[in-house]
């Protein structure tokens, strides 16, 4: 099986791609929604988050991302912790999503990483796909958000590679500002040669072990 890591800066369009690559029909792991669970009621992070930051238990129960954002925003070593405690129950997730699509001898799989190369998430994966748009049309995207300042997006972008050089690094780039149409067609070839190249590892696989 080959797994694919995407990764973007925030604002590049990785969510409408991670939809796209689900509508043709591959399995995606997305890191950001496995951290939303462990920080909701009954989540495995609650506890630990807990106790490593004062007053950030919701009402309803589970962790209230909001005011532990306000923790760990410009406080690295906050943010350290709090990855300390994230990161390790994130992975374990991830390789029970690799070994359940590798049980059902999927040919692709994706993994959906917002920090995949800053955490050293590459060097799991076969190939990568980063999805880009000029800086300009990424502000313009980010500052729509509700909530978002200035201030924030800057901190966002500080703790993030850069995009060229993300860029740099990727297997497959994917630029959104060209529109939905425009990234399907290619997140869709990028699939077909995908699989098409697992096929062909499968077969020359079955016929070494005919041979034996």
């Amino acid at each position: 099986m080959i797994v694919l890591g995407l990764t973007g800066s925030i604002g590049m369009g990785k969510s409408t791609a991670a939809a796209t690559l689900r509508l043709l029909g591959v399995p995606v792991f997305d890191a950001d929604a496995e951290v939303h669970r462990l920080l909701a009621t009954g989540g495995a992070a609650v506890a630990p988050v807990e106790a490593a930051f004062s007053g950030v238990r919701a009402a309803a129960g589970g962790i209230d991302r909001q005011r532990l954002g306000q923790c760990v925003f410009k406080d690295r070593a906050a943010l350290h912790r709090l990855e300390a405690i994230l990161h390790p129950l994130v992975r374990a997730a991830e390789r029970r999503f690799v070994a359940s699509a590798r049980a059902r001898r999927e040919r692709l799989a994706v993994l959906d990483i917002p920090l995949l190369f800053e955490t050293g998430g590459g060097m799991r994966c076969d190939y990568v796909v980063v999805v880009s748009a000029p800086a300009r049309l990424q502000r313009e995207r980010v500052m729509r958000r509700p909530g978002m300042s200035a201030a924030r997006f800057a901190g966002i972008l500080a703790a993030q590679m850069p995009d060229r050089e993300k860029r740099r690094r990727a297997d497959f780039v994917v630029w959104t500002a060209l529109g939905r149409d425009e990234s399907f067609r290619k997140l869709r070839a990028i699939v077909r040669q995908l699989r098409a190249g697992e096929a062909r590892r499968r077969k020359r696989g079955a016929r070494r072990c005919a041979r034996s």
